[in-house]
C-alpha cells in the first residue's frame, strides 16, 4: 500500500544569476521589460513535481507510484527512475511530444524566474486513477489542468484520500474551479503566496478553507509552516539547514514528508516536522534529486532538531 503521485515529470535547466533580480528590474518599467541575466552556472537535472515527490518519498523507505505523461525524450529519466528503484507502472509516453521542460533562473536572494514548457504534461488527462492498484493515499500536484481536475474527481470516486496541491498550476484555475477541487480533496497544501491567491480567488479565509478539508497546510519558507486541522492551527518550526544552496524542489520534498506521515498515520505535529526536515536537507544540495540519506541518519537528525523520536 503506497501513495499515488499525480503530477509533472520534467527536465529542469537550472541557472544561477550572481546578483539580485531587484537590481536589474525597474518597477516603473515593467511594462517594457527587456532584461538579460548572465548565468555562468548551469545544470540540467531530473525534476517535475511528481518526480521530485516520488524521489523524496522513496528516500523515506516508501514505494511511491508515479502517474505522469512524458515525451519521446524520456529515456534518460526512465533509467534514473530504475536506478532509484521507483516504479514506472503509471508513466505514459506520448510519442510525438517532449517531456515537460522547466528553465529556472535563481538569484542570490533565492528568488526564481521560471519558464515552463508543458509538452506531454498537456496529455495528463489520458491517465486514470486505478481503483484496484493498492493505493492508500494520493496527491494531485501541478500537471495539465484537465488532468488535475479529472484526477481529483477520480480519487474521490475511488474512495482514496488525497492532497490537492495546485502549486504553480494555480494560475490556470478560477475561484470556482479551485473550490471544486478543494471540496473533492481530503487535504490541501499551499505555500504562502498560493494561500493568498487561493483566498483572493475563492473569497474564503484560510480558516474557512480549512473547514472544508481534514487539514490545510501552508508553508511559509524560513518561517516554518502552519497546519490547520481539528479546529486549531499547528505551527511547525523550520528545520535549520546546514547550508542553503538551492531552493528548487524544497516544496516537493516537504510534500513527500506529508505523504510519509499520512502513510504512517502520524500526528500532524510529527508529520509537519518530518516534512520540514526533508525540505531542509533538500535545500543543502543543488538540484532536486541529488540528496540522499539513510533512515537511521534522518531519524537521528530529527531527534537532534526537535528533541524527540518518531
Amino acid at each position: 500500500m503506497s501513495a499515488l503521485i499525480c503530477g509533472s515529470m520534467a527536465y529542469d535547466t537550472i541557472m544561477v544569476f550572481q546578483d539580485q533580480f531587484k537590481n536589474h528590474i525597474l518597477p516603473d518599467k515593467v511594462h517594457i521589460l527587456n532584461v538579460s541575466f548572465l548565468v555562468p552556472e548551469l545544470r540540467r537535472e531530473y525534476g517535475g513535481c511528481a518526480g521530485n515527490i516520488a524521489y523524496n518519498l522513496k528516500l523515506l523507505g516508501q514505494e511511491p507510484l508515479t502517474m505522469a505523461t512524458v515525451g519521446k525524450d524520456f529515456d534518460s529519466y526512465a533509467k534514473w527512475m530504475d536506478q532509484c528503484g521507483i516504479s514506472r507502472e503509471y508513466i505514459r509516453v506520448v510519442a510525438d511530444s517532449y517531456t515537460a521542460q522547466a528553465y529556472i533562473t535563481t538569484d542570490m536572494d533565492d528568488n526564481q524566474i521560471t519558464a515552463f514548457h508543458p509538452g506531454s504534461m498537456s496529455f495528463s488527462h489520458e491517465n486514470h486513477i486505478p481503483k484496484d492498484g493498492g493505493v492508500r493515499v494520493g496527491i494531485v500536484a501541478p500537471d495539465g489542468k484537465d488532468g488535475m481536475t479529472q484526477h481529483c474527481r477520480e480519487f474521490r470516486e475511488a474512495g482514496i484520500p488525497f492532497i490537492f496541491d495546485p502549486g504553480q498550476g494555480m494560475p490556470m484555475f478560477n475561484g470556482e474551479e479551485l473550490l471544486q477541487c478543494v471540496e473533492l480533496a481530503t487535504w490541501v497544501s499551499l505555500n504562502d503566496y498560493e494561500a493568498q491567491l487561493m483566498q483572493e480567488r475563492t473569497g474564503l479565509s484560510l480558516e474557512q478553507l480549512a473547514e472544508r478539508v481534514d487539514a490545510l497546510i501552508v508553508t511559509r519558507g524560513g518561517e516554518g509552516s502552519d497546519i490547520y486541522a481539528d479546529g486549531e492551527c499547528h505551527h511547525i518550526p523550520v528545520a535549520q539547514a546546514k547550508q542553503v544552496l538551492d531552493p528548487t524542489g524544497c516544496g516537493d520534498a516537504y510534500r513527500a514528508g506529508l505523504l510519509y506521515g499520512l502513510l504512517e498515520e502520524l500526528d500532524w505535529k510529527t508529520t509537519g516536522r518530518i516534512a520540514s526536515l526533508l525540505g531542509a536537507i533538500k535545500i543543502e544540495h543543488h538540484g532536486t534529486q541529488n540528496h540522499s540519506f539513510t533512515m537511521e541518519a534522518f531519524k537521528a537528525r530529527f531527534q537532534e532538531h526537535f528533541g524527540y523520536h518518531f
